[in-house]
């Protein structure tokens, strides 16, 4: 279970940071 959460925690990680970007590249 441990495992299970870290890695779901890294995914939603990585995505908040593409979004991060996506919205720093369109200024």
């Amino acid at each position: 279970y441990g495992a299970f959460g870290l890695l779901v925690t890294l995914i939603w990680l990585y995505l908040e940071i593409l979004r991060l970007l996506a919205k720093l590249r369109k200024r």
